[in-house]
């Protein structure tokens, strides 16, 4: 990082100016890092993409061998000397074992699946702590100093003396200022 008493009139800059010119800077390194960060997903989401093409085309292949297996499965089972119907038949009846199995393991897993419970406890308790948290609580302030300081014509005590029995002037003034 560069020494801050290197800039040009640096020792001339009020607190102010130092503040602004830290925000403009902070500001400047939150658009940086969101603009890293979308340029790193971006790029990501494009060789997640070319992936799942990759892996789409696979299982088309994939699919468009299945009846020559077939084929070639029961033709092999003919020339074993069973009938060409019974061949066609022991293959289905082979497949509809292997979907069925498959289906069973897929609902095994689906069984399984459980809400995001440390997410829900987290979230519940992180809405208990709002709930419960109170505004920062405001320094008690003459409310006719306040007046006075935003030069309204009510600093004379005009309408400020006129406040309901048994509450004070500040608590009166920080309540509607919220």
């Amino acid at each position: 990082m560069s020494d801050p008493g290197n800039y040009v009139g640096s020792a001339d800059r009020s607190i102010g100016q130092l503040v602004a010119a830290a925000t403009a800077e902070m500001s400047a390194l939150v658009h940086d890092e969101i603009a890293l960060a979308k340029a790193e997903v971006r790029q990501d989401v494009k060789r997640g993409a070319i992936g799942s093409a990759a892996f789409i085309a696979a299982g088309v292949l994939l699919l468009f061998t299945m009846p020559m297996l077939s084929f070639a499965a029961a033709y092999g089972i003919h020339n074993l000397g069973l009938g060409l119907a019974w061949s066609f038949l022991i293959v289905a009846g082979a497949f509809i074992l292997l979907a069925a199995l498959i289906g069973f393991i897929g609902l095994r897993k689906f069984k399984k699946i459980k809400p995001p419970e440390k997410s829900i406890a987290s979230a519940k308790q992180t809405a208990a702590v709002l709930q419960k948290a109170k505004p920062h609580p405001r320094p008690a302030i003459e409310a006719d100093a306040i007046l006075r300081r935003s030069g309204s014509s009510l600093a004379a005590g005009t309408g400020v003396e006129a406040l309901p029995a048994g509450k004070d002037k500040a608590s009166t003034v920080a309540r509607s200022s919220t």
